[in-house]
């Protein structure tokens, strides 16, 4: 059985993806679910001139808690069982420092709310990262 990372990484959520976790643990293709919600750090960003990281902080975890809601909602009405951190942090380090610690077996990432280059790049960063299988659902 496979442990399955589903990543949140911006405020359309991971919807398709928890749909298609769903789906994979009723055909019993995947034992164990991780949700990881990546709150991308306000270091990185240039928005730290202006605003407090702090506040920035508080904003982006209020931006992101209705798409970890509606991808639990998802996951809970199909009786997945799973579990979730929040990580603040670079998206495909993140995603890839959680596949290292041996949390998953395959990534499904929702691409359905990233534009065509965003998609693109991410997909990239992450076959560099990591070995482990990245699936994109929209």
């Amino acid at each position: 059985m496979l442990k399955l990372l589903i990543p949140i990484i911006d405020r359309h959520g991971a919807r398709e993806a928890a749909r298609h976790g769903a789906f994979l643990f009723a055909e019993r293709c995947v034992s164990e679910v991780e949700i990881v919600e990546v709150l991308d750090d306000p270091a990185y960003d240039r928005s730290v001139a202006f605003h407090s990281i702090g506040a920035l902080r508080r904003r982006e975890k209020q931006a992101m808690q209705d798409a970890l809601l509606q991808t639990r909602a998802i996951l809970d009405d199909a009786g997945v069982p799973y579990t979730w951190t929040r990580v603040f942090g670079p998206p495909e380090r993140v995603i890839a420092s959680s596949v290292e610690r041996g949390r998953a077996d395959i990534v499904v990432l929702d691409a359905s709310g990233l534009g065509f280059l965003r998609k693109w790049s991410v997909l990239a960063r992450l076959r560099r990262l990591m070995h482990t299988p990245v699936t994109l659902v929209q």
